[in-house]
Order: structure tokens, then sequence, then C-alpha cells
């Protein structure tokens, strides 16, 4: 999976060129996940390639819904200094890659609990989401304290976060989507190009938007009703998409 590590890679080099530049102001900063800094949120991230290098470095979370577990791995480094975190995550990121890289070609299925059950190769595309959504959606504005251009959308990043994505969707959002009669067919436009089809039969719904567009309004980043999407047919189905939700 060439282009999926690449992707990871060249976030990984984003965001470190980020940190590297961040001010005492800015890291300590509210980011666009309620209750974290900017801190909070590279370390975050540095967490989840310790899950996949050696989980016994974290605290023990075990039972714990995801978003719960997260909360747990951060809340054990807000003693780290801003230099000590951006140097956690530019080593265990390196580490990491390896690890992700050898997943290429792997069937065998993962459980990874309330995220859902995937086959190994798909696992890598998770962390480009992660870095995408973050970096972009978190610790940019509108939402984020950093001013200026975030990181190239292109499809090197977008491609492999909106693969995670449509194989989250439907395992995220299971009892929500099981009511539902019809299909619907996303049409994503832009980098990252393609139609994900939620349900099964006759295509009730169509929505089209951009695929940054999609990504914000799927994380909840973002309303529909605010961003550029088109949304039409069953009302029903529209609504349950609305209320999904991907992490």
């Amino acid at each position: 999976m060439p282009n999926v590590i690449e992707a990871l890679q060249a976030d990984r080099a984003a965001l470190l060129e980020i940190g590297a530049g961040l001010s005492d102001a800015q890291w300590s900063a509210p980011s666009g996940c309620p209750g974290w800094s900017v801190q909070d949120l590279i370390a975050h991230v540095g967490t989840l390639f310790w899950q996949v290098v050696d989980p016994a470095t974290l605290p023990d979370a075990a039972g714990r819904p995801t978003e719960q577990a997260q909360e747990v791995y951060v809340a054990a480094r807000r003693a780290m200094s801003a230099t000590a975190v951006l140097a956690d995550y530019e080593s265990v990121s390196s580490k990491a890659l390896a690890v992700l890289a050898a997943f290429d070609g792997q069937d065998f299925e993962v459980p990874l609990g309330d995220l859902g059950t995937y086959p190994a190769a798909v696992l890598p595309t998770a962390f480009c989401f992660d870095h995408y959504v973050h970096i972009r959606a978190d610790l940019f504005a509108p939402r984020g304290p950093l001013t200026g251009p975030p990181p190239a959308s292109d499809a090197l990043r977008v491609g492999p976060a909106l693969d995670w994505i449509e194989a989250a969707l439907p395992q995220q959002n299971r009892e929500l989507l099981a009511p539902l009669t019809g299909a619907i067919d996303i049409v994503i436009t832009g980098p990252g190009a393609r139609t994900i089809q939620l349900g099964s039969g006759a295509v009730v719904a169509h929505v089209t938007a951009d695929g940054g567009a999609f990504i914000r309004c799927v994380t909840r980043r973002s309303r529909w009703d605010e961003a550029d999407a088109e949304l039409q047919g069953d009302e029903r189905s529209l609504q349950a998409l609305r209320s999904a939700r991907v992490f």
C-alpha cells in the first residue's frame, strides 16, 4: 500500500513541521476537540501510534469505549512538555510506519472494539484519516487556533481518509442505518472522487459533496446545511446520514 503509507508520511511530515513552529501560547490553545489543547491533540496522535508499536507503554484502559480510552491516554501525557510530546510523536511515528507497511496485503481481521472489525490491510487508512481530520479540522481555523492555509487536501491525503470512512461508516452506524429500506448514493467529487453506497436495494437518496466537505460532515466537524453539499431524495434516509458519525 505505497500510496497509503506515502499519505501517512506526508501528513506526519506536515504535523512535525507545524509542531516545530508553534509558540507556547499555541501549544496551550484549545484545539477543535473539546477539552483538548493543541498539545493534547498531538499527544493523542502519538498514542495512536503507540497502540500499534507497543500498547504496553500506555495506561490500562481495557473495557472502555474508544473515546474514553483516548481521554485516559491523553491525560497520562499532560505532565510532558510540548518538546517531549513532539519528540515522542516523531519517534513512535517512525517506528509505526514500518509496522503499518507490513499490513499490506494482509486479510486477517482485526477487532477494534466499538470502531468495528477490519482486514489488517485497511488499518493504515485509519491513521491517515486521523491525521487528515485532526490537522485540518482541529488544528486550523475555523475550529482550531491556527491560522493560514492547512496542509494540502490532495488526492494523496484525501483518498486514504475516504477509504477508512467507506469501511467504517456502515459498521460504526449499524443501528442507525439498519431500518433503512433503500440505498444512499454518496458521490464524492474532486480529490479522492468515488461513489460510496450505503444500504442496499433501490437508491432512494443521493448526496454530492467534495471529499473535504464530506469528511468534515461525517466526522461532525461541520453541519450538512453549512457544507457545500447537495442532499436529495428520501428524507428518512438523509436524516440517518446527517446523524451518522465516523471516528
